[in-house]
């Protein structure tokens, strides 16, 4: 028998709809983190039994397009590349810091704090005092937005006059004045990701279910002691990190001798 004479039977309607949604999830009509329509809702838009629409969501969560979050409905997973580049990287050109510009929405806010948490784990200073300068961040292309925080250990800023006389200066100014008190600075980054508080949903515009991605920058001085945390929270759904890599320098082989 010829392929052309084959017959073949119409997919399931569960098969039909969960084939549907697959496509606008796909073509990205429901964005990572959102919620689909309720059964009730497709009942009506596709004229099928709840059955088959519980049938459909079934296949949707095997195909791992969305999830179930308990009284929160079908959540839509995140499958594709975040549309917003965000570059962390630092370059120095001479005796100046440089680094990718993202627009302030409104001056920074200086208060007084107590370190704790991740940041004072990864400083080395639990309980200890230090300078934090909040800042609203938006994305150039999009408008995303996001929130930065820098915390700089009144410890830190004793040593560098320029940091406690204005701890909310640009982050390229930090860094020289770090400089400027002797330090070879390199960085580590400390990538993680949470539910946002409904404070951080609010100032930055995310859904209930949206998930947050947080980062923890670590500047460290020329004897590897921790310097200062910044501290960036922005939408997983719609932002990605990017990161240049730069590997250590091979160290220098010794040139063999006889005695070896």
């Amino acid at each position: 028998m010829a392929a052309d004479d084959q017959i073949t039977r119409p997919s399931p309607m569960y098969m039909q709809v969960a084939d549907k949604l697959a496509q606008a999830i796909k073509a990205g009509d429901y964005e990572p983190g959102t919620t689909l329509p309720s059964e009730t809702q497709m009942i009506e838009r596709y004229g099928v039994s709840r059955a088959t629409i519980r049938s459909a969501l079934a296949e949707l969560r095997s195909m791992g397009l969305v999830m179930t979050g308990h009284g929160k409905g079908t959540i839509v997973r995140g499958g594709r590349i975040p549309a917003i580049r965000v570059d962390r990287s630092i370059d120095r050109t001479g005796d100046r810091w440089q680094l990718p510009e993202l627009h302030e929405i409104e001056p920074p806010t200086v208060t007084r704090t107590r370190l704790d948490g991740i940041p004072a784990e990864l400083l080395g200073q639990p309980d200890g005092e230090a300078f934090n300068v909040e800042r609203l961040l938006r994305h150039g292309s999009n408008g995303a937005r996001m929130a930065h925080r820098t915390l700089i250990p009144l410890s830190v800023a004793a040593r560098a006059d320029q940091l406690a006389k204005t701890p909310d200066a640009p982050l390229p100014e930090v860094y020289q004045a770090l400089t400027d008190a002797g330090h070879e600075l390199t960085w580590i980054e400390h990538v993680t990701a949470r539910t946002p508080y409904p404070d951080e949903r609010t100032t930055l515009n995310l859904a209930d279910t949206a998930p947050l991605l947080v980062t923890y920058r670590i500047t460290l001085g020329s004897n590897g002691a921790a310097l200062l945390c910044e501290e960036l929270r922005a939408p997983a759904a719609t932002c990605r990190l990017t990161y240049p890599i730069t590997p250590p320098a091979a160290p220098t082989k010794r040139p063999r001798t006889k005695a070896d």
